[in-house]
Parts: structure tokens; C-alpha cells; sequence
């Protein structure tokens, strides 16, 4: 019976980590095809998107691309904790990578924090009264980086779900299948940002 229970327990976790690329691949579309329309409107208004680069802070996207980075380590790390069966060192790189995305998201909120007091927002009376490109590339800069933090967020709840149920259960193959998939979620979040980031802070 229990290996027949093992074996069951694995099969039930090669559907989930298939359920989970599925879902991913989704996300990518979604992603893709928003990057696609950023293209598009980049060749209509070049001059435009250029200009409107240049109003963002360079820096804080830079700092945002480290964070990531770093979280995207502290989560690999976990994962290999996890099936090295170190509970105690898997919850650290765990609450380590939280506090990174929270990190994120706070500098994100700072970043667009000065952009609104700055007036440069959608439909604002500046950027309406200016060339409607500059309008677009802050319309898809609010949506493409407000719909990202939105992912860093659900990407912060499931490892934070993960985290209390290793720390509840332990290491096993469940908690591990959970962490892990956790982890091919952040990977995706913070693959995504690799993208965000030159198309609007570095556009030229």
C-alpha cells in the first residue's frame, strides 16, 4: 500500500508540474502578445517612445532588474534545499525571496508614485497635450509594468503558501512539488522583467 500510495503521490505531482507549464506557456501569450503591440506602436512612434524612455528613472528600473535577479537566485536556492531535505535552510531562501519581491513592489510603487505627482500618467493634461505617442508609451508602461507587479504579487502568495506548508509539514514530496512549481512561477515573473526592462527604460 505504500508504495502504491509513493506512486500515486508522484503521478498526482507530474500532473501538477504539467498543469503548471500549461499555465505558464498561457502567461507567455498574454505577455508576448502585449510585447507584440509595444512593437508595433515602438515603429509608428519611434520618436515618441524614445523621448518618453528617457523620462523614466534608468536607476530604479536597474535596481528593480538586481532585485529580481537576486530573488530568482534565493528561490533556485530553496528548491535545491528542498531536495536536499533542509527544511530550516529552504524557509530562509523562501522568506528571502519574498522580501526581495516585496522590495520590488515597494520600489515600483515609489518609481510610480513620482511619475503621477509628476503628472505622467495616461490622459494627464501634459502628456494630453503632447504628441499622442507619448500617451501610448505611458499607457503600455502603466499596463505592461502594473500588470507584472500584479504576477510579482500571486507570485508572493503561493511561495508564501509554499513556505507555510513546509513549515508545517515539512519536507516531502507534496511540499517539495509545491515550492517547486512556486519557483518555475517566479522564474517566469522575473523572465518577463528581463524583457520589460530594456523595452522601456533603454528603448533607443
Amino acid at each position: 500500500m505504500k508504495g502504491r500510495d509513493t506512486m500515486e503521490t508522484h503521478t498526482d505531482a507530474a500532473g501538477i508540474k504539467l498543469g503548471m507549464w500549461i499555465f505558464l506557456f498561457s502567461e507567455i501569450m498574454l505577455f508576448g502578445g502585449l510585447f507584440v503591440l509595444y512593437a508595433v506602436y515602438l515603429t509608428t512612434f519611434t520618436p515618441d517612445f524614445v523621448a518618453g524612455g528617457k523620462q523614466l528613472d534608468l536607476s530604479a528600473g536597474a535596481i528593480n532588474t538586481i532585485i529580481l535577479l537576486i530573488s530568482s537566485f534565493t528561490m533556485a536556492a530553496s528548491v535545491t534545499a528542498m531536495r536536499r531535505e533542509t527544511k530550516k535552510k529552504a524557509l530562509v531562501l523562501l522568506g528571502l525571496t519574498l522580501f526581495f519581491g516585496a522590495l520590488f513592489l515597494f520600489n515600483k510603487y515609489v518609481e510610480w508614485g513620482h511619475k503621477i505627482e509628476a503628472g505622467i500618467y495616461p490622459n494627464s493634461p501634459s502628456l494630453a497635450a503632447g504628441p499622442p505617442g507619448a500617451n501610448i508609451f505611458f499607457a503600455l508602461y502603466y499596463i505592461i509594468t502594473g500588470l507584472h507587479g500584479l504576477h510579482v504579487i500571486i507570485g508572493m502568495i503561493v511561495i508564501g503558501f509554499g513556505a507555510a506548508k513546509v513549515a508545517m509539514r515539512g519536507v516531502s514530496t507534496r511540499t517539495h512539488t509545491l515550492v517547486e512549481n512556486s519557483g518555475l512561477y517566479w522564474h517566469l515573473v522575473d523572465m518577463i522583467w528581463i524583457f520589460v526592462f530594456p523595452l522601456f527604460y533603454l528603448v533607443i
